[in-house]
This record gives structure tokens, sequence and C-alpha cells, in this order.
């Protein structure tokens, strides 16, 4: 995913300022996208620079926050990346290497670090649970909102699917290590 595509979108849904948007981002695409910050403020530039996003005039005043908002070139962008073919991102994930790794090693005490990340799904489902309770219930099912609740229920699956991994693999670590598994 690109991080400029992403403040895109969120400025489409709502023109506001650098630290309102790494707000927003913080509860919304950030649960799908990792950015910091400083990486916003630093894409926002760029994207000022490129012409798809400009600065309303400051209101007046000390300390007031400069507010961008999207432009046309920014929306032709945003449209064509939607539309653009990519392949799916190839899973590359630690620990998967380190379960391998277990396998022909032996016991290494992987469990504490896997009942670690089990703890975190579960909080992150949790909360997107909870997101879904607040947000699309008892709420007009629009085009717009039905795709936000299909994003939000992608993840739910994704956080399911690592607790269901992650309940085998400490079923799987519990057993006693054997010297003759191949």
């Amino acid at each position: 995913m690109s991080l400029p595509h992403a403040l895109l979108t969120a400025l489409i849904e709502h023109p506001c300022s650098g630290s309102e948007l790494a707000e927003r981002f913080d509860k919304s695409i950030g649960y799908f996208w990792h950015a910091t910050h400083q990486q916003i403020y630093r894409e926002l530039a760029r994207l000022e620079e490129a012409g798809w996003i400009e600065a309303l005039p400051a209101e007046s005043g000390r300390g007031r926050k400069r507010q961008y908002r999207i432009r046309a070139a920014g929306r032709k962008e945003l449209r064509r990346w939607v539309a653009e073919r990519k392949d799916p991102t190839w899973l590359r994930e630690e620990l998967m290497v380190r379960l391998r790794a277990e396998a022909v090693i032996g016991p290494t005490g992987l469990q504490k670090e896997i009942a670690r990340r089990q703890a975190m799904h579960q909080e992150k489902l949790d909360l997107y649970r909870r997101l879904e309770q607040r947000d699309f219930h008892d709420k007009p099912a629009s085009r717009a909102r039905r795709l936000q609740h299909l994003v939000l229920k992608a993840g739910m699956g994704y956080e399911e699917l690592w607790l269901d991994f992650t309940r085998e693999a400490l079923e799987i670590l519990a057993l006693p290590a054997s010297g003759g598994d191949d």
C-alpha cells in the first residue's frame, strides 16, 4: 500500500491539519497500514509539492495549524492508483521462519512469544468488534459505509485467523519433543 494514497483518501473524507490527520489515521487506516506521525508530515510536504494537496489559508493568530485539502490532481492520482492492477503482497512473517527453526532445533521457549502475540491479536479483535458495534449497527448501509464495514470485517477475519493459528501453535508446542521427527 502507498502512504500517499492512504493520506489522499483520508483528506477526501475530511480536510484537516497534519496533527488531525495523524490522529485520524491512527484511528482508521492506521489499523491496516502503520505510519509514524513524522512519516505523515513528510508525506504531506511531498503531496503538496506534487500539487496533489494544498494548504488552506491559515486563520489569523499564533499556533494555528495548517489545514490541508485534496486538489483535483490528487483526486485524479487517487483514481489512477485505485484502478491500478497489483499482485497481492506476499506473506513475510518472521514467526513462520521461527516455527520452522523450532521444528528442526527443538524446544526454544517460543510459546511465550506466541502467547504474547495471541494476546495482542485478541486485543485487536476486541477493538474491531467494539468499532463495528459503534460504527455499523443501526446505521444506514450506504455503499460507502458497506465498503468501510467490509474493510473492518477483513481486519476481524485476519485477527481471528491469527488467534486460531496461535492456539494451534501453542497446542503443538506443548507436545513433547521427540528425536524421531523429520
